[in-house]
């Protein structure tokens, strides 16, 4: 019997071939809260626990503007260095979880992933994007330093490009990152979600106590280091965020995704 119900911003469709199809649905851009993140953690939790799970696929509602926009940036406005290293142990408590559920995870992207999104897309096994899908870790635009960098090299991603990514922030397509080797496929639009429910399907016909054996496998060899390079950016992104141009360029990029959620 296939289980239906949410984690917040996350709702579950959970069909009789083991395979959870997880949709992020926070409009308008599906920004990341520090609500989402106690949703990210309640989903692990849930995932890692229940037996009837084999594979997680995760999307977003067709016609969604983003797979995941990113940090909500309301939370951003008068941020102090103490609030954001309160906010990150809040955030360390939840994210390292994602990461470590115990089983397959593909992630289904057409849309934009921004920021923390090209994250949680890379603590995924497996990505199918969209051609035109975006990719971007804007932080410099903000006066900070973003985590992604670590887990980008832990997933062997080329180095060039890695810093092209975090110095522009500007954004790319799946189809200009397909030589990275960061996606399983890239392909059109109406073609994602098939294929990573087909490719969910294979894998959720496999023996579960071997699956699980192999994801943990995967993660041992992946290694930590990443992390340890993401809890350093965290300190020093701390020590940037009351930087007057930070605030300045948070509230700048409010006022501009108003203006464009108006159009």
């Amino acid at each position: 019997m296939a289980e239906n119900g949410n984690f917040g911003a996350f709702s579950l469709d959970h069909r009789e071939n083991g395979v959870l199809l997880v949709t992020f649905s926070r409009p308008p851009v599906n920004a990341v809260s520090l609500s989402v993140y106690e949703d990210i953690g309640r989903l692990a939790d849930f995932a890692t626990s229940n037996d009837r799970v084999r594979v997680m696929v995760i999307t977003a509602p067709p016609g969604a503007r983003a797979w995941c926009g990113g940090a909500d940036l309301h939370e951003f406005k008068g941020m102090t260095a103490e609030r954001r290293k309160e906010r990150y142990r809040f955030i360390n408590a939840q994210l390292p979880k994602f990461h470590a559920i115990d089983k397959p995870m593909i992630a289904a992207i057409d849309g934009a992933a921004v920021g923390v999104g090209v994250m949680l897309a890379g603590m995924c096994d497996m990505r199918v994007a969209g051609e035109n899908a975006r990719f971007a870790c804007p932080e410099v635009d903000y006066g900070l330093v973003g985590g992604s960098a670590g887990l980008f090299a832990a997933l062997r991603m080329p180095e060039a490009k890695v810093r092209e990514m975090v110095y522009t922030g500007r954004a790319f397509t799946a189809r200009e990152l397909e030589s990275t080797g960061f996606f399983n496929y890239v392909v059109p639009s109406a073609a994602v979600l098939p294929i990573a429910l087909d490719l969910a399907a294979q894998i959720a016909r496999k023996n579960l106590p071997v699956l699980r054996a192999r994801k943990l496998a995967s993660l041992e060899w992946e290694g930590s280091e990443w992390m340890d390079a993401y809890l350093e950016a965290q300190e020093i992104s701390s020590a940037l965020v009351e930087d007057p141009l930070s605030q300045s360029a948070v509230l700048a990029a409010l006022k501009a995704g108003q203006k464009n959620g108006r159009k």
